[in-house]
């Protein structure tokens, strides 16, 4: 199933994703590995949005871009997860330094994926968050933990 947003669709927690990135391309590029796991995709391209849609929808995953979320110092990490603290939150981003990474699940992400690495990385990272484990790109994981580590994950 696909949904635009809009609010005309009822999605069980389970079933339902939100995408969220300011680029539509990328989105609809993601959409289609979404899709094999969630029966609901609801892209959005904002802070707002994201946080509109995690309370109206109740999902049980989000995938946002870095830029997005640090839009405004990783609140786009953490005022999602305060209003639905069940959301998994898996980010993407072009930066693969170290501190950008332990930032991220800092804040309370669930997984750090590099876009460059979405067709290999971004089923493992959604189903290592739906069993409660941390995913990062590999290469990345370990300059993250040795340049200051990462002890809140």
């Amino acid at each position: 199933m696909w949904c635009d947003g809009t609010g005309n669709m009822s999605a069980e927690k389970s079933n339902c994703v939100l995408p969220a990135d300011r680029h539509h391309g990328l989105t609809e590029g993601i959409r289609g590995l979404l899709e094999t796991m969630f029966d609901a995709v609801v892209k959005v391209a904002d802070v707002p949005s994201l946080q509109e849609s995690a309370v109206r929808l109740e999902p049980s995953m989000a995938v946002v871009d870095l830029a997005l979320a640090r839009g405004d110092g990783l609140g786009g990490v953490r005022r999602p997860r305060a209003r639905c603290p069940e959301l998994k939150l898996n980010l993407l981003s072009v930066h693969d330094e170290a501190r950008a990474c332990r930032a991220t699940l800092e804040a309370g992400a669930d997984a750090f994926v590099l876009k460059r690495a979405i067709a290999t990385d971004l089923l493992p990272a959604i189903k290592a968050a739906q069993a409660g484990m941390v995913f990062v790109t590999p290469g990345v994981w370990g300059p993250a933990l040795s340049s200051g580590g990462a002890a809140s994950i």
